[in-house]
């Protein structure tokens, strides 16, 4: 099994043969000083965000120890939803979209929650920037056209997901600049 140490919102992977078996399997975390790495071949310790970890916590590929001791899957999210605004939601987007085969990192260069890979970092550019948003919550047009013209000033597709928790469904909004 292998392990990670929390150190505030971040979960490292001291490891380095272990990070590069987990970059490897799924593109999951960035190698320390390295912003983007064209393989996995590199010689630093791996920093995953807390949202990933969770993943691989749930997927048993992973333990994660903070202060000596081993973290349960239930403590883990808790700190995450310390560190995450509306974490819940965000994670069920993330293993959504992990689940459905797709590469997922943090979107927070983008101004957005996620970007999103069909291939992976460093093998393409990511062609989703993906912003979470509850039932609830109004998206003004000027957010609409700011968040548009953001996506395809990086030609990227920018997409809206509502989460459903109770359903259990996300519902996703993909939006395309229109040029006539």
């Amino acid at each position: 099994m292998i392990t990670a140490e929390l150190i505030e919102d971040s979960v490292i992977v001291w490891n380095i043969k272990d990070g590069q078996r987990l970059y490897r399997e799924g593109f999951y975390g960035k190698p320390l000083g390295i912003p983007k790495p064209k393989t996995s071949d590199f010689n630093a310790p791996l920093i995953l965000d807390i949202i990933e970890a969770v993943y691989l916590v749930e997927k048993n590929k992973i333990e994660v120890y903070y202060e000596g001791r081993k973290m349960s899957l239930e403590e883990l999210k808790e700190h995450a939803s310390k560190a995450y605004e509306r974490f819940e939601e965000k994670y069920f987007v993330y293993r959504d979209l992990r689940e459905r085969g797709f590469i997922v990192t943090p979107g927070i260069k983008f101004g957005s929650d996620f970007a999103v890979y069909r291939i992976g970092p460093g093998l393409e550019h990511a062609p989703f920037i993906v912003q979470v948003k509850s039932k609830e919550e109004s998206i003004s047009a000027l957010e609409i056209i700011r968040s548009g013209r953001l996506a395809t000033t990086v030609r990227k597709y920018f997409t809206l997901v509502v989460p459903d928790l109770k359903t259990k469904i996300n519902t996703y909004i993909l939006f395309e600049w229109y040029k006539p």
